[in-house]
């Protein structure tokens, strides 16, 4: 049978740094890895950190639990096609984690999946400011926790000795059962996982509204002019908490290329790049159209 591991977490945790370092053991062991993607805006940035050799279907432009199952039903039988020994998927930051499991349990196929449950990524330093978030949006990154197999607290390096000792208290008192590992960069073994991951939870469900009930929306932006980086930073520094996630290329001034602009939770990464990549900007957050973006941009 075909293991099959949900990556579950809020926008920004790590899922896809934890998918990444999954690819690369599974592959180190001699299996053959495929992944389905699924990305809240219309743009597959993160599918890029796929290893070209893996099989991989994305579900874009909205939830996996609420595009239908059809689909779902469709990119895990392409997988199964392609003989892959174990699937990952990677849902968006907005999809309640049971109703991703549910959405893969199929007739047609239920008797080649092994399915061993969910794996959530929550970043600690959301975790410790979870009550600032609007009540829909806390509900639904409890709900992550509350129902996952295991739970990495990751980017547990930018947190004291007392904030991960309370944290991983406080998480497991809300999932007694999920064991809890704090990482650094997504980076747990995938051996770990394997051993402790036992089969998708079913406690019962809190209604968590999501795909239209819940405020968080994508806003595609694409930018035709270079902008000044130090400029760009003090913009994102405005924002509101309420923009959780950007990810896009962005051209800077001075550079003939435009760079890979990642931000979650406030902080920024740049990478830069060798060709001439479309100036596109995705921000995930409460009503980011509300949003005035910096330089000659358009929707």
């Amino acid at each position: 049978m075909t293991e099959v591991y949900i990556f579950s977490g809020f926008l920004g945790s790590g899922k896809t740094s934890l998918l990444t370092h999954a690819i690369r053991q599974a592959k180190e062991e001699g299996l053959k890895p495929g992944v389905i993607m699924n990305e809240l805006g219309q743009l597959a940035f993160d599918s890029a950190a796929v290893d070209g050799d893996v099989p991989l279907r994305e579900i874009l432009d909205g939830c996996i639990c609420c595009t239908g199952s059809e689909k779902t039903e469709a990119q895990v039988q392409a997988l199964l096609h392609e003989q892959v020994d174990i699937i990952f998927i990677e849902t968006t930051g907005a999809a309640h984690p049971v109703e991703a499991l549910d959405s893969i349990h199929s007739p047609l196929f239920g008797d080649a999946l092994d399915i061993r449950g969910i794996v959530t990524v929550a970043d600690g330093r959301r975790w410790l400011g979870r009550n600032s978030m609007s009540p829909q949006v806390r509900m639904l990154f409890l709900e992550q926790i509350r129902h996952a197999s295991v739970i990495l607290l990751n980017k547990s390096d930018l947190l004291t000795d007392a904030e991960r000792s309370s944290s991983a208290a406080e998480m497991q008192a809300m999932n007694p059962e999920a064991p809890i590992l704090e990482t650094v960069n997504g980076k747990v073994p995938l051996d770990y996982l394997r051993k402790v991951a036992k089969g998708g939870r079913r406690a019962p469900v809190q209604q968590a509204a999501i795909g239209k009930q819940l405020p968080i929306s994508s806003r595609l932006v694409s930018m035709d002019e270079p902008v000044e980086r130090e400029a760009f930073e003090a913009w994102v520094k405005s924002l509101p908490d309420t923009i959780y996630r950007m990810k896009g290329y962005v051209r800077l001034e001075g550079h003939r290329y435009p760079s890979l602009f990642q931000y979650a939770y406030g902080m920024v990464q740049w990478i830069p790049e060798s060709m001439n990549m479309p100036g596109n900007l995705v921000i995930i957050g409460e009503n980011p159209g509300a949003l005035e973006v910096p330089g000659n941009s358009h929707v």
